[in-house]
């Protein structure tokens, strides 16, 4: 396990952000993305989680206004699982990754198969 403060941590998850292409971080509207410490409790060990519905299963009558989708980046799962700071980088990419996949209707099972998994 390594020790991050907030601060290091949002730099980067902001570092992954940046790694997003353009082309994509470009369709991302109206979501938020946030970092928490810990996941809900009682509930799976999660280092992301995707809430919203996904662009796939959007019609045309989404509506003026919706509320954002909202990604979350649990610190404390994803330092427990890291020994250095490049780990944590690239933890954080990938979980940054796989959320923003989910947001385009990506599943695991597809994530999976592209190597995300």
């Amino acid at each position: 396990m390594i020790w991050m403060s907030e601060e290091e941590f949002e730099n980067v998850v902001s570092d992954a952000l940046d790694l997003i292409p353009g082309e994509v971080s470009a369709r991302l509207k109206n979501i938020a993305l946030v970092i928490e410490d810990d996941p809900p409790p009682g509930g799976p060990v999660l280092l992301g989680l995707y809430e919203g519905v996904p662009i796939t299963e959007r019609s045309d009558m989404w509506g003026i206004g919706p509320l954002p989708d909202k990604i979350t980046i649990f610190r404390n799962p994803i330092l427990s699982i890291c020994e250095t700071p490049e780990e944590v980088a690239e933890e954080v990419a990938v979980t940054v990754v796989h959320e923003i996949a989910h947001h385009f209707g990506i599943d695991d099972a597809r994530l999976h198969e592209l190597g995300w998994g």
